[in-house]
C-alpha cells in the first residue's frame, strides 16, 4: 500500500487509525479528510491504494464516498471503519462497493493484522461482521414490528434506561463517552425518540429492555 485516504470527521480516531496504518504499512502516504466533502476533493485530485471510510459522516453518509471511488477508481481497496455493526449501516455499504467492514472498537493490533491481511488477499471483516453476515443469508429475514438494534445499542439503550448518564454507561461498557453519543444517535433514529425519557419507555413497551 503506497496512498490511503482516511476519512474520519473525530480528530482523535482520525490520529489513532493513521497510527496504525503507519504500523501497517511502510513508507505509506497518507491523505486526511474529515467530511465527505473533502474526501470528494482528494478523490477528484488523486487515486488511492486504499480508503479507510466512517460512515456517520457531518455533512452526508460514507456509502457515497464508498460508491463514488467504486465508480470512479474500482482499484481502491474501500474498507469501511466504524461504530455501526447492524444490518442499516453494513449491507448498504457492501452493496455499495466495501470489500472490507471494521470496528473500531477491535484493538490496534487487530485492525493491524486485519488490514494487512489485504495483501494476502484477506478481506478484513471484525469476526462479528463475518457472523452477522452468515447469519443474514441464513435467516428467513422475516419482517418485524420491533426496530433491529445491534448488540452494543441495546447494551447501551439498557444502561440509559437504567439511570446512567452518558459518562456512566461509557465507563460500565468499557468504550469512550464519545461512542456512547454516536451510538445514541442511531438508537434515537431507530426508536423514532428525541430524548433518553422517550427511549427508555419506547425500550420498555417493544420489550427491549426489562423493567
Amino acid at each position: 500500500m503506497q496512498s490511503v485516504l482516511v476519512l474520519e470527521d473525530h480528530p482523535e480516531t482520525r490520529e489513532w487509525l493513521i497510527d496504525i496504518l503507519h504500523q501497517a504499512f511502510k513508507e505509506v502516504k497518507i491523505s486526511e479528510a474529515s467530511s465527505q466533502a473533502q474526501a470528494f476533493k482528494h478523490l477528484d485530485e488523486q487515486k488511492f491504494d486504499l480508503a479507510l471510510i466512517d460512515l456517520n459522516l457531518p455533512d452526508g453518509n460514507g456509502v457515497d464516498t464508498i460508491r463514488k471511488i467504486s465508480h470512479e477508481s474500482p482499484q481502491t481497496y474501500c474498507v469501511v471503519a466504524t461504530i455501526f455493526d447492524d444490518d442499516d449501516y453494513l449491507f448498504p455499504a457492501l452493496e455499495a462497493g466495501a470489500q472490507g467492514y471494521l470496528l473500531k472498537e477491535q484493538t490496534s493490533d487487530e485492525f493491524i493484522h486485519s488490514l494487512q491481511g489485504i495483501i494476502k488477499g484477506e478481506p478484513p471483516i471484525s469476526p462479528s461482521i463475518a457472523r452477522k453476515m452468515i447469519q443474514h443469508f441464513h435467516s428467513d429475514n422475516s419482517p418485524s414490528d420491533k426496530p433491529e438494534l445491534s448488540h452494543r445499542e441495546k447494551e447501551i439503550l439498557g444502561a440509559i434506561a437504567k439511570g446512567l448518564s452518558r459518562n456512566e454507561a461509557a465507563e460500565v461498557l468499557g468504550i469512550t463517552s464519545n461512542t456512547v453519543a454516536s451510538h445514541l444517535k442511531s438508537i434515537y433514529g431507530k426508536l423514532n425518540v428525541s430524548n433518553r425519557a422517550q427511549a427508555t419507555l419506547e425500550a420498555l413497551r417493544l420489550g427491549l429492555v426489562k423493567p
